[in-house]
Order: structure tokens, then C-alpha cells, then sequence
């Protein structure tokens, strides 16, 4: 296998011929690249040969279950990466286009040793990637990544004979029986099914009125230039559409998910867009008194509120903060034998008896609909407004390239923590301590936080605030973190403001 080059004129023969791989686009849990201006077809074959030398390596039987989700260049960028896993020697079972959460469970259904999953996720058009794993229910973290990085732009992939093709049909219907299997709603519930024309509107509205949802389907129609907006529960332009449906359509809630299925934003009866660590708390609080003790895993922009909730404590309930990150939560949620796992972004992550502890945006919606069918008195705005009360930020985005990213969030929690010694303040409130597992996140007197981070997939920063005490002091936290962001001319503007 040759060493990739980093760059390709693309009106060359060579661009044809030989491999084309971006460095930067080996991420610390999954791979992402701009097609095919930074990974071009040969690259994604000498990805698919390292991906199966690299399993050769671990001593496995070489087999992959693999799927695409439903972009223009989904199926060729698909063909590309399972000529190399051939030409490694694997043996491959295409279940076709697929959610990434199907892909996981095609692997355990299957009984491949890997997985991978072409998608760019929640990334614009233009954008392709894998999300690949070992070991079921979990995907690649840093070092598995570090090591296919390696042999991918090393050259070192290795040809060997055997490599098999199949193709597996059904495994689509299976996975939405298994999810739904012994539940249906007791309740009418009107639903908005929000799919931004990503791949769950081949999934998703059949899935609700299986359970018996009155469904009103919002932009469920697979288009892969995404004509209405990028298919991004996070994003504000995706919840006030789905707002305005519910509106529109007098449903009871709205469900929306991303481009690839694992996961999923809600906005309750009153048009209320509910951020999931809030949702995530919401279900957190209903489990509990059916699984005392058990420990949740929640990453590091997710609300304070779970470390105070009196609920949660009252059952012995641990909530562990981790690194943001679907492969990060899956690992400790496995480490530590948690119930759930939760991120702000939607990833959901169910273990036994829940679930198989992999994120899955459909399964997060038939939670929210269990926890609503179990209290028919309350609709989805009466059990929010029995949280504790807090203010919280949209994830935002500024931008920062991928070359000074990590050195930009460096230089600003040296920056937090001179601001912190000399007295400093964000938003009138005492910096108490800050937490470095993930960026840097600084836990303020009464409970809320700024958190800094650098964006694991996309050439941006990850900006949250929480107060306790209002909006105003929400806001004031916020600019007093921008501005000791500002001190760094290479951070750009925010993706989105609120």
C-alpha cells in the first residue's frame, strides 16, 4: 500500500489513481473529511485496507458489518472504503442505507467483529466520514484511532486473499421491531417527526405510528442537498422549525434527529425547545426510583443540575461528568456499569435493561414517549417545569481551525486560570474550581458553569454557559467568557447566537 499524499491536483490522473488522505481528518473517536477535496476514492480504499489490517491485528476473525446513510455519494464513498476491507482480506456484510444506530446493531446481530458506518453525521453536504468499532456496543476511542492513523498514512495496510461480499436484507425491519417490541402508546399523542430530509425520514415516521402516534411528518422527505436546513437537533434553526410544525399542526410534541439517526432534540407542547441534558435529566429523574443506585454517565456541557437534583439523590442516584464525545460516553458508560449516558448534543446511550449501550436517536424518542405515556395526566411541558430551575446556552460554535484548536482552548484555560487567582469573576460569580477532564469548564458559586472545549469534529470551539440565577446573569457569564476568548485572534465568529 502506498502512503497516501496529503494533497492531489484533482484535474490529474494521479488523482485517480493514487491515494489522497488529510491527515487532520482522523478525529480522537471517528474519522471526518471533506469529499473529495480532502479524501478522494483511492484514499478511502487504502482507509479501508488500513481499517482491515488493523483488525487483522487484534487477532479477530476479519469480518465488518458495514452501511451508508443516504448522502448523493453515500454508496460510492461506501464502495471505496469495502474495496479495501476486501483487499485486506475481510469479510463484509453490507446492510445497505442504514441509521449509524442500525449499523451498531447489525454488528451484534451479525456477529462481525467490527463495524463502520459511512456518515458525516450532523456535518454539512460535502462532508464524509466513518464511525467504526471492535467491540460491540463501543467504537474506537483515541488509541484504537491513533493506530489506524498510523497504518493509513504510514502505508503499512497489508493485501491478503479471502475477502468476501455480502448483502444482508432485513436488517432495518429488525432493529425498528426490537425497539418497539412490547411497547404502544396508552395515550393519543400527536407527534411532529422532524427528519430535516436526513436518512431517518425512512425510519422514523413509520417507527412512531407503529407504536400508535398520530404522525405529522416535517421535511421527511430523503433529500440529500438538505433543502430546508443541515439536520442538526443542536442547531436553533432545526428547533424553531420544528416549534413553528408544532404550532402549525397542534401536536403534542415535536421529535427531530440527525442526518444519521443516533440522535435527537425534542420541543415540548408549548413550543418550548427542551435541550437535551435537560430532557436527559427529565428521563434521569424518571428512571430513578425504578433503578435506586444506579449511575448515569453525562458529558461536560451538560447541566449542572444533575449533581444537585434532590430527586436524584434521594435515590442514591452517581452522576459521573465525563468527555464529550459518543465514544468517550459509550466507554465509561460500559467502565462503570452506568444505566444511561447523555450528552447535550442528544446522543442517548440506554444500557441493559434499557437498552444495548450504543446512542440511538429512535430509541431516545420511545423513551421520551414511555416517560410521557407513564404519566397521562402531564403533558411534556408539566413534568420541565418540575426541574430546577436554570439558564442554559445553546451549544455554540466559534470557529477555530483545526491546526490551533487545541492549542487555542490551552491558552485560554491558562488565561481562566490567571483570571480565577487574581479574583476574577464571570457574570458577578466566584469561580469555585475548573474542571479540565474535556477543555476547560469553570464551576461558578451556585451551581452553573462556562465551558470551553475544542469541537471534536468540525474546525470550531464549543462554547456553554449555565446560571442558576437568570438570564441576564446567563448572559453576563457568557460575555465575560467571550471576552477572555476574544484575548486569541484566531477564534472566529459563533456558529449561532440565542
Amino acid at each position: 500500500m502506498p502512503k497516501p499524499a496529503e494533497m492531489i491536483d484533482p484535474l490529474s490522473f494521479a488523482f485517480l489513481r493514487d491515494p489522497q488522505i488529510a491527515a487532520k481528518g482522523f478525529r480522537e473517536y471517528d474519522a471526518r473529511w471533506r469529499y473529495p477535496q480532502e479524501i478522494n476514492l483511492p484514499g478511502l480504499a487504502a482507509l479501508g485496507l488500513a481499517f482491515g489490517t488493523h483488525l487483522h491485528e487484534t487477532g479477530k476473525v476479519p469480518s465488518a458489518a458495514i452501511a451508508n446513510d443516504y448522502r448523493a455519494y453515500g454508496a460510492e464513498v461506501k464502495h471505496a472504503f469495502t474495496l479495501g476491507l476486501l483487499q485486506a482480506g475481510c469479510t463484509v456484510h453490507d446492510i445497505g442505507v442504514a441509521l449509524t444506530p442500525m449499523a451498531y446493531f447489525a454488528q451484534i446481530r451479525l456477529g462481525t467483529s467490527a463495524v463502520a458506518m459511512i456518515t458525516a453525521s450532523h456535518n454539512p453536504n460535502g462532508w464524509t466520514g466513518v464511525k467504526m468499532g471492535f467491540e460491540a456496543p463501543l467504537t474506537h476511542g483515541p488509541e484504537d484511532m491513533a493506530r489506524l492513523r498510523e497504518i493509513c498514512l504510514g502505508g503499512e495496510g497489508i493485501a491478503r486473499s479471502g475477502g468476501v461480499l455480502h448483502r444482508v436484507d432485513g436488517v432495518q425491519d429488525a432493529y425498528i421491531d426490537e425497539i418497539t417490541q412490547g411497547f404502544r402508546l396508552s395515550r393519543k399523542l400527536r407527534v411532529v417527526c422532524a427528519c430535516g430530509n436526513g436518512t431517518p425520514s425512512g425510519f422514523a415516521p413509520d417507527m412512531l405510528r407503529r407504536i400508535g402516534a398520530e404522525v405529522v411528518e416535517r421535511h421527511c422527505t430523503p433529500d440529500h442537498s438538505f433543502p430546508h436546513y443541515n439536520p442538526n437537533p443542536e442547531s436553533l434553526t432545526m428547533l424553531h422549525d420544528m416549534a413553528a410544525a408544532l404550532t402549525e399542526s397542534r401536536a403534542d410534541l415535536a421529535l427531530g434527529f440527525d442526518g444519521d439517526g443516533d440522535r435527537c432534540g425534542v420541543v415540548d407542547d408549548r413550543g418550548q425547545e427542551i435541550y437535551a441534558d435537560k430532557l436527559a435529566l427529565m428521563l434521569a429523574r424518571h428512571y430513578a426510583p425504578n433503578h435506586r443506585g444506579a449511575t448515569f454517565v453525562v458529558d461536560v456541557k451538560t447541566t449542572g443540575l444533575f449533581a444537585s437534583d434532590p430527586l436524584l439523590a434521594e435515590h442514591g442516584i452517581t452522576t459521573d461528568y465525563w468527555k464529550t464525545g459518543h465514544s468517550h460516553i459509550k466507554r465509561r458508560l460500559h467502565a462503570l456499569g452506568g444505566l444511561a449516558g447523555f450528552e447535550k448534543s442528544g446522543h442517548f446511550f440506554f444500557a441493559p435493561p434499557l437498552g444495548q449501550g450504543y446512542d440511538c436517536g429512535l430509541r431516545a424518542a420511545l423513551e421520551v414517549l414511555k416517560m410521557l405515556d407513564a404519566q397521562p395526566e402531564m403533558q411534556l411541558s408539566d413534568i420541565y417545569a418540575t426541574l430546577p430551575r436554570s439558564f442554559t446556552t445553546p451549544t455554540l460554535s466559534p470557529f477555530c481551525s483545526d491546526e490551533t484548536k487545541y492549542k487555542a482552548v490551552e491558552s485560554f484555560l491558562a488565561a481562566l486560570q490567571a483570571h480565577k487567582a487574581a479574583g476574577g469573576t464571570l457574570g458577578g460569580l466566584k469561580i469555585e474550581s475548573i474542571n479540565t477532564v474535556n477543555g476547560a469548564r469553570a464551576m461558578l458559586a451556585g451551581g452553573g458553569f462556562a465551558l470551553v472545549r475544542a469541537s471534536s469534529n468540525t474546525p470550531n470551539l464549543v462554547v456553554v454557559c449555565e446560571s442558576t440565577q437568570s438570564d441576564a446573569n446567563l448572559r453576563a457569564i457568557l460575555a465575560d467568557l467571550d471576552a477572555i476568548l476574544r484575548r486569541d485572534p484566531q477564534i472566529g465568529p459563533y456558529d449561532q447566537t440565542f
